[in-house]
Formats: C-alpha cells, structure tokens, sequence
C-alpha cells in the first residue's frame, strides 16, 4: 500500500507537535524550575538523571505494551491519543506549578516531571513504532522516517526561535506567567 500525501502530511504535523513538546520540556524545565522557581540546579538535574534511568525501564516496557495491545482501533491509536491527551496536560502542569514552599515543589516537580515522562512514552513509542505497519515498502519507510525526523527537528527549532520571546510578551516580563500561558498554547497546538 502507497501512502497518500495527506497521510504522509499528518505524520509529518504529528512529528511537528510531539518535537515541539520535547523541545519545551528538554531544553527549559532546568531553567524554570531553577531560575524561574528558585529551585536548586543539583536537586533538579538529579530529577533530570532519575528520570533517565526510570526510561531505562519505561520505554521498552511501553514497547511490549503497544506490541500487545489489540483494540477495534488498532495497536497505535489508543495510546497515541491518551498519551497525547495526557502530556498536554501533564506538560502544562510542568510549567504552570502553584506558588508552594520548597519542600512541596521539589516533590510537585518530582512527581511532574516523571508523569510527563511516562506520558511522553505513551505517545512516542507507539508514534514511531507504526511506521512498518504502514507500508511493507522499505524505501517508502525510509521515506516516512525521514519526513517524521525532519518534521520532528521544525517542531524543535520552532521552540528554540520562538519560546523566550514568548514567555516575555506573553507574561509582561513576570516568565512564571509567561511560561504558563506559552506552555498552554503549546499543549493546545500539541493536541
């Protein structure tokens, strides 16, 4: 079977949303939680390696999960839109965390941080493990890989250009507000 170019295009914008995601996550968690919240740079990148370690576990856990799933609606699709659905979410908590004393925000920020993993893996896992299901043709998977990478690196350039400008004229200079409203319009462009 041929892919279609309007199912080839959908990859594509799905790579788009699911890098963006990333990139929010990746390249400023550190810096919110540290400069912005006032969190420790040690306490929060151990957070950051922890988290590593428990993907260590998660992700092929999730991998036998969807090899696994069978539903009216296919392997795929299931944890495609709850993870999505679910990361958005969660991804907004990450960058809208209540005002609370140290203590609770370093548990709110470990608790977060590790459900946004694991809805991330929910999503992604299956996202690129469907790409053999869609067509028996090698070169046509190649093909749709390389579009869903290349896709994926916009999303991320997207949120490197576009996200401190932002943060700033969307919270009027005050970036905890900022972050909150520009990880909100992220999570809805996500979905």
């Amino acid at each position: 079977m041929e892919l279609t170019l309007k199912q080839k295009t959908a990859f594509g914008i799905g790579a788009v949303g699911k890098d963006m995601v990333y990139a929010l996550s990746a390249s400023y968690v550190m810096y919110y939680y540290q400069d912005v919240l006032g969190l420790s740079a040690s306490f929060v990148g151990v957070v950051l390696m922890a988290a590593r370690f428990f993907d260590a576990f998660n992700d092929p856990f999730m991998g036998v999960l969807v090899a696994k799933t069978r539903t009216r609606w296919g392997r795929f699709r299931p944890w495609i839109v709850s993870g999505t659905l679910l990361n958005a979410l969660v991804l907004y908590a990450l960058f809208a965390a209540p005002v609370l004393d140290e203590a609770a925000l370093m548990i709110y920020f470990c608790v977060v941080y590790i459900l946004w993993g694991v809805t991330y893996t929910m999503m992604d896992i299956p996202f690129w493990s469907m790409i053999p299901a869609f067509t028996h043709s090698g070169k046509e998977r190649e093909g749709l890989s390389t579009l869903g990478r290349s896709c994926a690196g916009v999303g991320s350039a997207i949120i490197t250009v576009i996200t401190m400008l932002c943060v700033n004229a969307l919270g009027g200079g005050e970036e905890r507000v900022g972050f909150s409203r520009f990880t909100l319009i992220i999570a809805v462009l996500f979905v």
